[in-house]
């Protein structure tokens, strides 16, 4: 499972000129599924999504990361993208390392409600699966970070933190 997390101080979702949902200060994840995921891969990712130390200590600005959603008691917006699983093959996009529909539907379900289970369920939010939607946000930093479930599993440092947004770019958003 792949996720990029967002730090907002707000964001929404829209689907046919429809808000489906919105937050105020917290992290919007947008997570995929892979073809070879497992409901082992999203359990670790819910967990290391809320753990995710992303603002300061409330105390001491200048001490950066040392605080997740839950301490800041932000909130959680849920965008699922099969995309962060596409590459660009003979100029189009491949999405072969994506999961198939019903897979991805059902772990990136369990996700979302474990994402629930783990924190406050009114404080996790959600998109529509595999709907066009307009998400929009409000960054905080602005942070953005990659996480990938495998990299838990071989026990690789939790994040890749990507200062410079061009390099960001080039390695989440397919």
């Amino acid at each position: 499972m792949k996720a990029v997390l967002q730090r907002v101080k707000s964001a929404s979702v829209t689907v046919d000129n429809q808000l489906i949902s919105s937050i105020g200060q917290g992290i919007l994840v947008f997570a995929g599924v892979g073809r070879e995921d497992t409901e082992k891969d999203v359990d670790i990712m819910a967990s290391r999504v809320l753990k995710a130390k992303l603002w300061p200590d409330e105390t001491n600005p200048k001490a950066a990361w040392k605080r997740n959603v839950q301490d800041i008691e932000g909130e959680v917006l849920c965008v699922s993208q099969f995309t962060l699983y596409g590459h660009i093959k003979k100029n189009k996009p491949d999405f072969h390392n994506a999961a198939d529909v019903e897979t991805a539907r059902r772990l990136y379900d369990r996700f979302v409600q474990k994402v629930s289970d783990l924190y406050k369920t009114e404080r996790v939010k959600n998109g529509v699966f595999q709907a066009m939607m307009e998400v929009e946000l409000k960054n905080d930093g602005p942070v953005g970070v990659e996480y990938r479930s495998e990299d838990a599993a071989v026990g690789q440092s939790l994040f890749s933190f990507q200062c410079d947004s061009s390099r960001f770019l080039k390695r989440s958003i397919y």
